[in-house]
């Protein structure tokens, strides 16, 4: 829980350093730009807020590994939620007002996950977790997200190389599969969630594994 905490607060330090032209470029998310990814982060802290209230009186579902979900092909962009969340991006305008209320909303779902009791159950997309094991999956959440973000800004801050180890650890642990020593945690991410494309030499290095890549978590 407190890398939760951690990778949160990296990721919202990083949107902080944005400049107002930054989030007209490109994110690592295909087909948003920056603004986007940073209207799907409040969404996102909304349903951390959400499901920390949301208490359960059954046994868990899922743990912070199998909360996540595997599918074979990529968001196609048609999902009403995605298009929603571009619209809602635009009726901003100004850069600074999803600023302030990423920091806004996004600093009470940092507080409620400090104060939240780990053993918690809670229920959040008709499974039951613990709230440590909700949190810690979003460790992985938060990181992708924040390599998105600097995708094409390399001069923002990008993850901690805490967050980046424990996000490649959970992908692998979803892979039942273990990337190549070789790659870099950020490598290994990024191929892993198919941000971006292998070279041949790396498609050698996975071996077997290249035909179960990427993996589209959802």
């Amino acid at each position: 829980m407190d890398l939760f905490s951690r990778s949160w607060t990296a990721l919202l330090s990083a949107v902080a350093e944005l400049q107002d032209e930054d989030f007209a470029q490109p994110s690592g998310c295909s087909g948003w730009l920056v603004r986007d990814l940073v209207c799907h982060l409040i969404i996102d802290a909304q349903d951390v807020l959400i499901t920390l209230v949301t208490p359960a009186d059954t046994e868990p579902t899922r743990d912070a590994v199998t909360y996540w979900e595997v599918g074979g092909t990529p968001p196609a962009g048609d999902d009403p939620l995605d298009a929603l969340t571009v619209r809602l991006a635009a009726a901003y305008q100004e850069p600074g007002l999803l600023r302030f209320h990423l920091d806004d909303v996004g600093s009470a779902a940092g507080r409620a996950a400090r104060l939240a009791d780990p053993g918690l159950r809670v229920s959040t997309r008709g499974q039951v977790l613990t709230a440590g094991d909700y949190l810690s999956a979003y460790v992985l959440e938060w990181t992708l997200h924040h390599l998105d973000l600097v995708a094409h800004l390399p001069d923002v801050t990008g993850p901690s190389t805490e967050g980046l180890a424990r996000s490649r650890d959970m992908l692998e642990q979803v892979a039942r599969a273990a990337f190549p020593a070789s790659f870099s945690d950020r490598d290994a991410l990024s191929i892993g969630t198919g941000r971006r494309a292998p070279t041949d030499a790396e498609l050698t290095q996975l071996g077997e594994l290249a035909v179960r890549l990427p993996l589209f978590l959802g």
